[in-house]
């Protein structure tokens, strides 16, 4: 009974920090997701009041938190669009993997992190948070601007790209013989496949089982489901969060529209829980240390994917406004990349990759917002010029 007191005591105490955050970040204008990952660093081993018992509580949590925000990711697309964006986006989403991949896999073979490291830091330095861009974009007013739908094809691009990279780094992190590492690539390819298959064809089979004109029935549906398909995927050793990214993509339309609303406030706190999760593992003396070296890693991002960004904005015939605009707004990581490093420092890939991950994190999820905040009267001279 004590240890539960203690543990309701510790954990609605961060919770409400969080909303106390999340308060403040809407009042300054920033992501809030810089100031979870702080507070996960005042909680954790090495912070000023590390937590006594809720730590596994709030791992779990955490898990949790990682299924609902691919989930809701997920539902904001459908097969047809992840299809379309594919055969009509490959070039730039190309040009944007290849750019912003490997400024983090360089680095960390430089450091002599090792081919697995160098992997997970790839995918840090390479996805840009749709969560963050998505509110930049309605925050500033750019969302019917004609490079919108560029910025949009090339989120789904990554998106799609995380569905095959997930897999592949869990293998390698698992330490999984080529064979059977191999063997679970494959299946995550035919899972992929299956689920954009029966997507295409089969939906309204889908929609039609989750459907109900309850919000009570539907969100147990699919948060169900997503558990289910998340856990199936665990045990074929696929990212459980891939799964719960292809239950979202097999539903689609008004439904999906109406199953994000109601799953909002859920995958928000547990998201937060989440990013407080990554700090608890992160030992703040480390921070200060990777500072400078995720400063040079950030100034080199937004570099390329200023680059990416116009070079996907010029092929769409989009004008020198629209172009810097574009890129700007691929700048802010945020959960997908929290979501990598998360995963190799739980396998161990390296002791100091969860530091500059997160100092990283740190850096671009509060400056990328600001950046187009800053930079939006310049462009709009530009545009009056031009």
């Amino acid at each position: 009974m004590h240890n539960t007191a203690i543990l309701f005591l510790e954990f609605g105490a961060v919770v409400l920090g969080l909303g106390i955050l999340g308060a403040l970040a809407l009042r300054v204008g920033i992501s809030p997701i810089p100031l979870y990952l702080i507070a996960g660093l005042a909680f954790g081993t090495g912070g000023i009041l590390p937590l006594a018992t809720s730590e596994e509580f709030i791992a779990t949590g955490a898990e949790f938190g990682v299924i609902l925000l691919l989930l809701t990711l997920g539902l904001e697309y459908n097969a047809g669009e992840l299809v379309s964006s594919l055969k009509g986006n490959a070039r730039a989403g190309l040009v944007d993997l290849v750019l912003n991949a490997a400024p983090g896999a360089i680095l960390a073979l430089v450091l002599g992190w090792g081919p697995v490291a160098a992997l997970a830091m790839a995918g840090v330095t390479y996805a840009t948070s749709s969560g963050i861009t998505a509110k930049v974009l309605s925050d500033l007013g750019w969302i019917g601007n004609r490079e919108t739908p560029v910025v949009l094809s090339l989120l789904v691009f990554e998106d799609l790209t995380m569905a095959v990279y997930l897999p592949v780094l869990t293998a390698m992190l698992a330490g999984l013989s080529a064979v059977a590492g191999a063997i679970t690539v494959a299946v995550a390819l035919a899972a992929v496949s299956v689920v954009l298959l029966v997507a295409l064809r089969y939906g309204r089979y889908i929609e039609a089982f989750v459907s109900s004109p309850n919000s009570e029935v539907l969100v147990l549906k699919v948060v169900g489901l997503a558990l289910l398909v998340a856990g199936l995927a665990q045990q074929l050793q696929v990212s459980a969060a891939v799964g719960a990214f292809l239950v979202g993509i097999a539903v689609s339309g008004e439904l999906a529209e109406d199953a994000q609303a109601l799953l909002a406030p859920l995958r928000d706190l547990f998201a937060a829980i989440f990013f407080v999760f990554f700090g608890l593992q992160t030992d703040p003396t480390k921070i200060l240390p990777a500072a400078g070296l995720a400063a040079g890693l950030a100034l080199v991002s937004m570099v390329t994917k200023l680059v990416t960004g116009g070079y996907a904005a010029r092929r769409a015939g989009i004008a020198r406004a629209g172009r810097v605009r574009a890129g700007i707004a691929l700048i802010p990581r945020g959960e997908f990349n929290i979501v990598i490093a998360g995963l190799a420092v739980a396998a161990g890939a390296h002791p100091d990759l969860g530091a500059l991950a997160a100092a990283y994190v740190l850096i671009l999820a509060a400056f990328g917002p600001l950046a187009a905040r800053l930079v939006q009267p310049l462009l709009t001279r530009i545009a009056s010029r031009a």
